[in-house]
């Protein structure tokens, strides 16, 4: 395995979600191999700790730069209220991996 680094994506979740409520955004944790650009370990700001299991299961072991299918599978497979949170989230986080892909990693 290569160096993994650790980043962050955020957006805003809906007015009345929970989470709004306790942290005001939506953050997705990842941590990504810099080679792979496999992800190998998530979390979020999710109320219910079966969503952050969830989570995990569709995004870890996953490419960062394959964006557009990690949205799909969350439109496709995540249906709490927090879906479009979660995507936007997500966009948030590769386009932070591939502006620092771009100037120093991997």
């Amino acid at each position: 395995m290569g160096t993994t680094i650790y980043l962050t994506g955020e957006s805003k979740a809906p007015s009345n979600n929970p989470i709004t409520e306790q942290w005001g955004l939506f953050f997705v944790g990842l941590v990504v191999d810099t080679e792979s650009h496999v992800i190998r370990a998530a979390d979020c700001t999710a109320t219910l700790a079966l969503t952050t299991e969830f989570v995990r299961e569709l995004l870890v072991g996953r490419s960062l730069l394959e964006d557009d299918a990690l949205v799909e599978t969350i439109t496709d497979r995540y249906h709490g209220s927090s879906q479009r949170a979660l995507a936007a989230s997500v966009r948030s986080a590769a386009v932070k991996y591939r502006d620092l892909a771009a100037g120093s990693v991997g």
